[in-house]
């Protein structure tokens, strides 16, 4: 379970060299990441180094499209898969609630009032899973780390480039 404050040591600078990010993740999107990385290991790759092979035993490699292009396309797949490996590595699985679910953390449902009255609903997520279109903001997101640690009813200032904006929580759940 990801800490309950946002920052490592509150209240004392930090002055050393960057402290490593930890990076949470959804169970959802850990396993959205563990099958991406098994369909381009075990069906894409095997798939294009098959057609890679078949360019291959067609003659001169030099002016051969397919060889040439298989072969770009299989360093294409390798710098994913290297990517997604030590990323899973690297990621922390936020499998439970937080001992506080009134308060907005890692993985929160968080519904907010605008001041026209308007009602949005984020989930705050890894940076790894952020997609607007579902609802979904990574926790780096302005959004996301204004409201990190606040409770239902908590009014909300979010610095934006086009402006502030001041929300209210009206519901925090976690699903």
């Amino acid at each position: 379970m990801p800490p309950e404050d946002s920052e490592e040591s509150p209240g004392k600078p930090h002055t050393g060299p960057a402290l490593p990010r930890k990076l949470y993740i959804t169970p959802e999107g850990a396993k959205k990441l563990r099958d991406e990385l098994d369909q381009l290991w075990n069906v894409e790759r095997r798939r294009v180094t098959q057609e890679v092979a078949d360019a291959a035993a067609q003659g001169d490699r030099s002016e051969n499209a397919e060889y040439i292009y298989g072969k770009r396309r299989l360093r294409e797949i390798d710098r994913r898969v290297r990517f997604l490996s030590k990323r899973l590595d690297g990621i922390i699985v936020v499998k439970e609630p937080p001992t506080d679910p009134s308060r907005v953390f890692f993985g929160a449902w968080v519904t907010l009032e605008d001041e026209q009255g308007d009602t949005v609903t984020y989930r705050i997520v890894g940076p790894d899973e952020s997609d607007t279109s579902k609802g979904f903001i990574s926790m780096d997101a302005p959004v996301a780390k204004a409201l990190l640690g606040k409770r239902d009813g908590d009014d909300v200032l979010v610095r934006r480039p086009k402006g502030d904006i001041t929300y209210t929580i009206v519901g925090v759940r976690y699903a």
